[in-house]
């Protein structure tokens, strides 16, 4: 990896808020199973497993959200040396008010897909599409993604 030009971390009321209200529903889903439980076992059974995956789902996102992403002259990194989105893969960059991104985040668009992945509450990546942020900050992300824009255009006036 080359020298880091920046780091998107997550914000910590974000990031706790987040942490809580997704505990919560899990822990509320697992209380209304054990003291109302429902007639149907079925019914028991989707509570249980959705109390279950809300708490699974905010231990992932509550350590997933620990790491920054690192924007380096290579593209984008997670803290740990994943590769989110490198820059030689980049199509564009996009924060559009009505595109499907994350909350205070901007999408990416890839040339090719790099495969499933995902960080609850911070970045997801599906088919050519990589979503950043979420936790993070909005005028941090604005500035990732505008460097990011930056070096796209850069690259493609390069090329071209």
């Amino acid at each position: 990896m080359s020298d880091t030009l920046h780091i998107l971390r997550p914000s910590a009321p974000r990031r706790a808020m987040g942490f809580a209200i997704q505990l919560a529903l899990g822990l509320m889903l697992l209380w209304l199973a054990a003291v109302h439980p429902p007639e149907n076992p079925l019914w028991l059974a989707f509570l249980v497993v959705l109390g279950v995956a809300a708490l699974v789902l905010a231990h992932r996102g509550w350590r997933g959200s620990a790491q920054g992403i690192v924007l380096t002259e290579d593209g984008l990194f997670s803290e740990d040396g994943t590769a989110i989105a490198p820059l030689a893969q980049i199509a564009s960059v996009d924060r559009a008010l009505f595109s499907f991104k994350p909350s205070n985040g901007f999408l990416v668009r890839l040339t090719d897909p790099l495969g499933r992945a995902w960080v609850p509450g911070m970045w997801w990546r599906l088919g050519r599409r990589v979503g950043i942020g979420g936790v993070t900050g909005g005028a941090e992300t604005k500035i990732m993604a505008d460097a990011l824009s930056f070096m796209v255009a850069q690259r493609d006036g390069d090329a071209g």
